[in-house]
This record gives structure tokens, C-alpha cells and sequence, in this order.
């Protein structure tokens, strides 16, 4: 039922839900109105490493079941994480692996507080926790299966510092409250869980989901210039995508997440959105690609282009890429005729993103699919 009601409202655009379409729309202008110079960048992390696991912590674990009672939590020596489940007068009846219905309510307080928290950027949480997802899981290398999701390497200096990170640190501190309520998933799962939730969330499509990711240290961090630089060409996204295992259709269809969110000049040097609905997954990032006329912007930082109709919205040169390489282009021109088909790929696009080089133990078809807080 979830699922023909979020398709009937992707096939009707302007029977879009009055909290999309007019209150993030007036709170979008109203930030617009109230934005101030940019801020110093907040990029300072913790680099302490967790401690080594040993062959005596499942004794341990042992233990604190006695000792913690009904609903405490236990972390296992293999890296994941179970809690105990509570029998019906409160006594203990042992360890539960995380159900659907546990990862239901992650994915619950997390919608949850993307609700309650909406005085960041245009509004909300939404772009920059994708980003998180996004980040964590494109440092992936096929070629030395290293990098990816599973780690959660971004919560150490070297790896949180990199500039392509810098501003992440809001979103993983949005997601600390969280992960001290469900102590039993890892960084690795909720940071990607998160990134799904918040496409839902922003209108936009289903994406299903699997737990396994473990939290890894320090000495597992990636190095610097795995993620795509925004100042470079079609060459430069071949490269940076094709390490990963993306092709060329994929590559487009990633690039339409940059509906979400806007650049700032304290953190990638780049300034503004790329679409007037910033907080809401559409196919308008194509659709103005395609349709709106983009000029140089001339201004003191790093080039990038501007619409010459309002001069509020922009592109990157390697958004521009899209449009001037043939081959990349019919994507473009398919995703901004058919959102349909731009939410369906984007969907499958993302869920690969999200399990590169992750050890799962599960199969893809125990992949989960969560029921937004709207549906």
C-alpha cells in the first residue's frame, strides 16, 4: 500500500504533500533571507582508535547479561553488536540478533529528529546525511577491495579531514543522539541506514537496505582523492566512478542526488543550490540542466556556473560534464522526461553504492525495505 501511494505521488508532481511544497518552500526563502556570511568550518574529529576486541569478550558479554537484566546491550568479539531480549516478567532469555522490526525503529528516530530538527541549511538535515551515506560508502576501490561503507572510517582525523568531508561533521553528530539510544548498531549500518532514511523521507524513492557493515579502526582509513572533485571534467568522473565499479548510466543517475542540499564556500569553496527545492528528491537537477542557459559566474572563488535567469542557482564543471558528453547526456535527457524512471535507477544505483565491499553474511534478497514516516 506504501509503496502505490509514494508511486501515485511521484506520477501527480503537483499533488505534492502541502508540508513539501509549501512549508519547505517558505523555509527554504526564509533561510535564504536570513543567511549570513559563511562560518569557519567545523572539521575537528576524534582519532582515537576503539579498543581491540579479544577472545574474551563474548565471556564478558556473558556477564553483563547476568549482571545488566532485561534490555541491556552487549557488544559481541566479532564486531557486531546484539541486545538482550526481555522475557515477559523482565527476566533474561538471551541474545537477539536485530530484527526488521529493530531497524524499523532506527529508521524511526531518525525520521524523527530530521522533523524536529529544521533550522540547519534550507531547512533540514536531509541533504547533508546523504551526503554521509554517500562519502562513507564512494571510497571504494575494486581493484584493492578497500574502502566502502563498512569501517566507518570518517569517525577518525585522517579520513574526516579529507576536503572532500569537510561539513560532515554536523551529520554525524546529528546522528550521535541516535546511536546512544540503538548502542547495538554500528557506525557503519546507521550512517548508511541514515542515508536511506533521508531519501525517503524527502519525497524521495524506496530504497531497500541490508545490516552487516562493521565498525573498523583507525589503521583501515582511506587516502585522500578517492572522491570526485567538482572543478574536473567527464575524464575525472570516469575515473573516480569507474574505480568503484559504476558505469556510465550509473554514474549519471548517481549525480542526481545534487537536487539535494547546496555547496558553501567554508567547505568546498563552492557557493549555492543546484535546485530551487533543495530538501526534496525530484529529477529537477536534470530538468535544469537540460533547460535552463548557464553562464560563467563572476565572482572571488573557484569557477562555476550560474543560471542566467534568476543567478541563484548553480553547477559544477563537473555537473556540466553531464550535458556536454554525448554519452552521459542521453541519461540526462531520459532522468528530466521520466522521473519515474530517474527514482527507480537512483534507487538501485544507491543500494549499490551503499554494499560496495561490504563482507555481507546475509544475500541480497534479505535486503529490508522501511515504511516512511508519511506513508
Amino acid at each position: 500500500m506504501a509503496c502505490m501511494t509514494r508511486a501515485s505521488l511521484r506520477s501527480a508532481p503537483a499533488a505534492r504533500s502541502f508540508r513539501t511544497l509549501a512549508v519547505r518552500h517558505a523555509r527554504f526563502a526564509e533561510n535564504q533571507s536570513l543567511r549570513t556570511l559563511p562560518k569557519a568550518p567545523r572539521r575537528q574529529y576524534s582519532s582515537t582508535p576503539p579498543p581491540k576486541s579479544s577472545n574474551t569478550t563474548l565471556y564478558l558479554a556473558a556477564g553483563l547479561i547476568a549482571a545488566s537484566g532485561a534490555g541491556a546491550y552487549v557488544y559481541l568479539n566479532n564486531g557486531t553488536e546484539a541486545h538482550v531480549k526481555k522475557g515477559s516478567s523482565g527476566e533474561t532469555a538471551g541474545i537477539l540478533t536485530p530484527t526488521k522490526d529493530d531497524y524499523q525503529k532506527v529508521y524511526n528516530e531518525i525520521a524523527k529528529r530530521l522533523d524536529e530538527n529544521e533550522d540547519y541549511d534550507d531547512g533540514s538535515y536531509g541533504p547533508v546525511i546523504v551526503r554521509l551515506a554517500w562519502h562513507c560508502s564512494g571510497t571504494y576501490d575494486q581493484a584493492t577491495n578497500t574502502g566502502g561503507s563498512n569501517g566507518a572510517t570518517m569517525r577518525f582525523a585522517p579520513e574526516g579531514d579529507h576536503g572532500a568531508n569537510a561539513g560532515l561533521k554536523a551529520a554525524r553528530d546529528f546522528l550521535e543522539p541516535v546511536k546512544e539510544k540503538f548502542p547495538w548498531i554500528s557506525y557503519s549500518d546507521l550512517w548508511t541506514l541514515a542515508g536511506v532514511a533521508a531519501i525517503q523521507e524527502m519525497d524521495g524513492p524506496l530504497v531497500p537496505w541490508r545490516p552487516g557493515r562493521q565498525d573498523r579502526t583507525v589503521s583501515f582509513c582511506t587516502p585522500d582523492g578517492r572522491l570526485p572533485d567538482g572543478a574536473k571534467g567527464s575524464d575525472h568522473l570516469r575515473a573516480i566512478f569507474g574505480r568503484m565499479g559504476f558505469d556510465d548510466r550509473e554514474i549519471v543517475a548517481l549525480s542526481g542526488a545534487h537536487a539535494l542540499g547546496r555547496c558553501h564556500t567554508d567547505r568546498s569553496g563552492f557557493d549555492g543550490p543546484w535546485s530551487h527545492t533543495p530538501t526534496v528528491v525530484s529529477n529537477d537537477y536534470f530538468r535544469f540542466l537540460m533547460d535552463e542557459k548557464w553562464q560563467w559566474r563572476k565572482w572571488n572563488g573557484p569557477k562555476q556556473y550560474q543560471d542566467m535567469a534568476t543567478k541563484h542557482l548553480m553547477m559544477l564543471p563537473t555537473d556540466m560534464a553531464l550535458v556536454k558528453d554525448s554519452v552521459f547526456k542521453k541519461h540526462v535527457e531520459r532522468y528530466a522526461k521520466d522521473d519515474s524512471a530517474f527514482f527507480k535507477e537512483f534507487s538501485d544505483v544507491i543500494v549499490k553504492l551503499l554494499e560496495l565491499g561490504v563482507p555481507f553474511e546475509s544475500k541480497e534478497s534479505d535486503r529490508m525495505t522501511f515504511q516512511p514516516s508519511s506513508a
